[in-house]
């Protein structure tokens, strides 16, 4: 069902919700370590029920070694309509040559110039989505 006029909001099925996440490849990464919230821009793959992105050294990584609790958010548009979805998982390190052999062969390629050889893996606990109709806001009076 498509949102209109009529109903500006719609919730999205979790089968629906996937594809709209393994039809994009950018989002946004939220952790939380020590009551501090951080948020981080990925590139990944949504592959076989999981979520895959690389990354190097850094804070990201120190986050999800502390913390592997995350959501992740995307989001889209048309002329018509706008969507989100929102991923809340667990995330680990690709630990065993087999794993990262098998990841490395996936379309899974940095946006930046960087060296990513950490591959991280977010097994999804909860996917939820809305699409919402875009126009004017209705009058309030």
């Amino acid at each position: 069902m498509l949102p209109d006029q009529e109903n500006p909001v719609v919730d999205l099925d979790q089968a629906e919700s996937w594809d709209l996440l393994a039809g994009s490849e950018l989002g946004r990464l939220a952790v939380s370590v020590g009551d501090q919230p951080e948020i981080f821009p990925i590139n990944y793959l949504a592959h076989d029920g999981v979520v895959l992105f690389c990354t190097a050294q850094g804070s990201k990584l120190v986050n999800l070694t502390i913390n592997r609790r995350v959501a992740m958010e995307i989001d889209g548009c048309t002329e018509e309509y706008a969507w989100s979805v929102v991923v809340h998982g667990t995330a680990r390190t690709l630990q065993t040559g087999i794993e990262i052999e098998a990841a490395a062969q996936l379309p899974l390629h940095s946006w930046i110039p960087t060296v990513k050889y950490i591959f991280v893996e977010i097994t999804p606990q909860a996917i939820t989505g809305r699409r919402f109709a875009l126009g004017p806001a209705p009058e309030r009076w």
